[in-house]
């Protein structure tokens, strides 16, 4: 199994080894605890090990820890740069081909190169990671009976997770770091190995979290369910999916016709989220341009989305199949370079005083701050700190109710109860989204897995879902249905069919070089622009 099938950034973060007063008089020789007195210290101080567990969320977002000394590159940001990868990776969402686009190697397929500084961040954060969620789980006793403590190992077990395509159990995935592991010979597991871990841990997770949390950034049995919900879609499990997502939804309703008819998605607090990525400014000062903020909102005052004709942008092929009568088209500027989203909003140039409102924002220009707008660029992202602001502190959404309730339809349609799935989509779209939408009118062109799944690549765009959902789906990457048929930018106009050996990562370099169990994946080669323009993929035919 492939390593481009990764599902969420495994994160985790290390015990304090320093210690205060009364632990240096019990431990007086060393500087550093060993793990039997770091386990007894935490069962004695339990706010010791919650200082540096609050930096396991943080560290999701924080800049500048995937590549040594990259504090050059604006690409080096987590689990968020990843999820924005893996979207310009997919069909519906492209930045402009230009000199400042620096996931150009998304859009063109040169990240399966394992040379390459985007997948090497995006393989070795993972593992950097999980080697820290080791370091914190063998802190804290397996039989411990602190409460406090045992929540800590829930969660830490629980952000352990991702997954894969669960068809084939014998091909091989990833390796699995434990903590007596040989890294210099560590063969990739198993499917059925890989899978065997994740289930442990989720299924823990589960039976040992409350639904009790301080902050929505945090961990809680929501969560768990929500991601053994994911696991249980990529597996098949599909009825176990359903009910394990009718859980994780309770107690959130999702965002209303009114909530998402102005730029939002930017704030951990937006009721809809379950859980969610909290970018501090002190997070954003620590280089705003590696963050949410700066490439996927318009209205970010230094940023590189406006700044460099880079604002995500939705491919025409989706975008034509959005009914007028749904709200969510409106998350995107039309060809006239209007959305009735932004009618409430005011741009103003710090330097002139020049103020634009609603549709003139698309033509103010800043320099070095803004350029015009473009047909079809996202204003879905909003900006928390206000239009214009310089600190790129946006929020970005782990999971939201919205994706639980199409996992809940997906996975009741696909384990033989259709009546109720089209029950739970159609309620979900008429009474948020769209007004008149009708699920047997689309069932006309379209069957209903395909019609589920056009809904989450509406719904769920830039949020990092599209890759997984076609690998899991088994469908062709289809960008173009030809020439004139897209507004995807030539050099990334192209298909890739489900079985192309190009559609999996490879290991870096570094890995193959200090890992001698390492076997690579090969096959395929970089698309050409024009390739497989006869593919179709169901939903955008």
């Amino acid at each position: 199994m492939k390593l481009y099938k990764f599902f969420l950034v495994m994160i985790g973060a290390a015990l304090l080894t320093t210690s205060c007063n009364d632990i240096d008089e019990q431990y007086p020789e060393t500087g550093v605890l060993t793990k039997e007195q770091n386990q007894e210290v935490n069962e004695i101080l339990p706010e010791r090990a919650q200082a540096t567990f609050q930096g396991m969320f943080s560290i999701m977002a924080m800049p500048h820890r995937g590549l040594p000394n990259s504090t050059t590159r604006a690409d080096d940001f987590g689990y968020v740069m990843a999820a924005i990868s893996l979207d310009l990776e997919g069909a519906d969402m492209f930045m402009n081909d230009n000199n400042y686009a620096w996931f150009s190697p998304c859009g063109e397929y040169s990240s399966r190169n394992a040379n390459y500084a985007n997948p090497y961040i995006r393989y070795v954060i993972p593992y950097r990671q999980i080697g820290i969620i080791n370091d914190v789980l063998a802190g804290i006793a397996e039989d411990t009976d602190n409460p406090d403590l045992q929540n800590q190992m829930a969660q830490a077990r629980a952000m352990r997770d991702f997954a894969f395509n669960y068809n084939k159990p014998d091909d091989l995935c990833i390796p699995i770091l434990k903590v007596d592991t040989d890294y210099g010979n560590n063969p990739r597991a198993t499917v059925e190995e890989v899978w065997a871990s994740i289930k442990e841990d989720l299924d823990y997770a589960v039976a040992h979290l409350t639904d009790a949390r301080s902050a929505k950034d945090q961990i809680n049995k929501n969560v768990a369910y929500g991601l053994r919900a994911r696991a249980n879609l990529y597996m098949g499990n599909f009825a176990d999916a359903a009910a394990d997502a009718e859980q994780a939804m309770k107690g959130f309703t999702p965002a209303s016709q009114a909530e998402i008819s102005v730029p939002a998605f930017c704030n951990l607090n937006e009721h809809n989220w379950i859980w969610g990525i909290n970018v501090t400014t002190e997070i954003a000062a620590v280089d705003g341009y590696c963050t949410a903020s700066s490439w996927l909102s318009a209205f970010t005052g230094d940023g590189y989305a406006p700044a460099c004709q880079l604002i995500p942008t939705i491919n025409y092929l989706l975008y034509k199949k959005i009914p007028d009568t749904d709200l969510r088209k409106n998350w995107w500027l039309d060809f006239n370079l209007h959305s009735p989203n932004w009618a409430g909003l005011t741009w103003t140039d710090p330097d002139t005083g020049t103020r634009a409102t609603g549709d003139e924002i698309a033509n103010l220009t800043i320099e070095e701050v803004k350029m015009k707008f473009e047909p079809l660029n996202s204003i879905k992202f909003g900006m928390k700190s206000g239009v214009g602001s310089i600190i790129n502190n946006n929020d970005f959404p782990l999971m939201r109710v919205e994706e639980m309730i199409l996992i809940q339809a997906e996975g009741l349609a696909r384990s033989g109860n259709e009546a109720k799935a089209k029950q739970i989509l159609e309620n979900f779209v008429k009474t948020y989204r769209d007004p008149a939408y009708s699920v047997e009118a689309n069932l006309q062109t379209r069957g209903l897995v395909d019609e589920i799944w056009f809904q989450r690549r509406v719904e769920l765009w830039g949020e990092g879902f599209f890759v997984f959902d076609c690998k899991r789906l088994g469908k062709p990457l289809v960008r173009t249905h030809g020439s004139g048929s897209t507004n995807v930018p030539t050099a990334f106009a192209f298909n890739i069919a489900a079985n192309d050996g190009w559609m999996n990562m490879r290991f870096p370099d570094d890995e193959i070089d200090n890992n001698a169990g390492i076997i690579d994946n090969t096959g395929g080669a970089i698309p050409e622009p024009g390739q497989n323009a006869n593919l179709r993929d169901g939903v955008t035919d």
